[in-house]
């Protein structure tokens, strides 16, 4: 079957031709219908020698849909020709975390050696791929799943994030969300379909805070330093709330935590490696601040309701498996509106 692969440490990926995957006992075999491009993908392969841990080769994509193809011995909640999204965060299934569905924040996968398709474990672009175990499967229940591929993380990440700050975004309320892209402009809809709160996004340029009203943001500001100015005084000013950094590099790290109110949440999801500090005058009274991961099997299924109720549409670029090292290109460029999606079998 073809594949795009990770192959060697500093070079671009390619499209390969690689054995079928057999399936084993407790595994699904998938046919994949679509699998999304990741800036988390662009992230590991710009690591050098000494921090790349994901093996080579590497299938790459690590959001996945696709037709249960087979099943191996002991698989009983899938059958052939069902049709899938698959839950990418991994986990041992024994441990408390993964009890409470939380496989994103597993106790064991580092010990276990346990990781997500395309980011250790062969992934979603390709052909067919390798499912660990029926539970990271969740049914697409009539959803197109090359548009909605990309919610099994740009959905996923998002919801997990604003949902723990939902206490905090009554009415009246406000929510930043700096970073348009893949991850905030579906963050954007989530926060106008779960929360009250009135949206200000902030990006580098027009043309993606153009997408950023086209999805709902109520007030769009270019992301500098005279942003902080801008959102105190939209708030008359308090500040936001919560501020959700889908970019994470030094500078919007330091926008999210000046503009943060008192009492407010400051989010980093964006892995940029920009850091907060936080201390007794660094931030307002009583911010706190996270860096979530993913997000939980449950919040998955909760993410494709909200797909299915027309409340989050994510915007896409198609493009067959040969064409996938062109969506890297235009990725590493910056120039994706939303999200690329690699169809393998188009």
């Amino acid at each position: 079957m073809k594949a795009l692969q990770y192959r060697e440490i500093g070079s671009r990926p390619e499209v390969v031709s690689i054995p079928d995957p057999v399936v084993g006992p407790g595994q699904v075999l998938l046919t994949v219908t679509a699998a999304g491009v990741c800036h988390s993908d662009e992230f590991i392969m710009g690591l050098p020698a000494e921090q790349y841990v994901y093996g080579l080769p590497l299938t790459l994509g690590h959001e996945g849909a696709g037709i249960v193809e087979a099943v191996g011995a002991g698989v009983s909640g899938v059958r052939p020709g069902d049709a899938v999204a698959v839950y990418g965060p991994w986990g041992c299934g024994r441990c408390l975390m993964c009890a409470r569905g939380e496989e994103n924040y597993c106790l064991n996968a580092q010990a276990d050696g346990i990781r997500p398709p395309g980011l250790g474990a062969p992934g979603a672009m390709a052909e067919y791929m390798i499912v660990d175990d029926e539970r990271h499967l969740v049914p697409l229940g009539g959803l197109d799943p090359v548009k909605n591929v990309s919610l099994t993380d740009a959905g996923l990440t998002p919801y997990h994030a604003i949902k723990t700050s939902l206490p905090k975004l009554g009415a009246g309320t406000t929510a930043v969300v700096i970073g348009t892209g893949g991850l905030g402009h579906v963050g954007i809809q989530i926060l106008r379909a779960i929360s009250g709160a009135t949206v200000i996004a902030l990006d580098v340029n027009q043309e993606k805070l153009d997408l950023a009203t086209e999805v709902g943001a109520q007030h769009t500001l270019l992301s500098n330093p005279d942003a902080v100015a801008a959102v105190r005084e939209l708030t008359g000013g308090r500040g936001a709330n919560a501020v959700f950094d889908f970019v994470g590099v030094q500078p919007t790290v330091e926008l999210a935590g000046a503009m943060a109110a008192t009492d407010g949440d400051v989010t980093i999801v964006g892995i940029g490696g920009g850091a907060l500090p936080v201390g007794f005058g660094r931030v307002a009274y009583d911010v706190a601040v996270r860096a979530p991961y993913w997000g939980s099997r449950s919040e998955l299924i909760e993410v494709l309701d909200l797909a299915r109720s027309g409340a989050v549409e994510v915007e896409i670029e198609t493009y067959t498996l040969d064409e996938a090292p062109k969506a890297y290109e235009r990725l590493h460029a910056g120039a994706i509106r939303g999200r690329a999606v690699i169809i393998p079998n188009a």
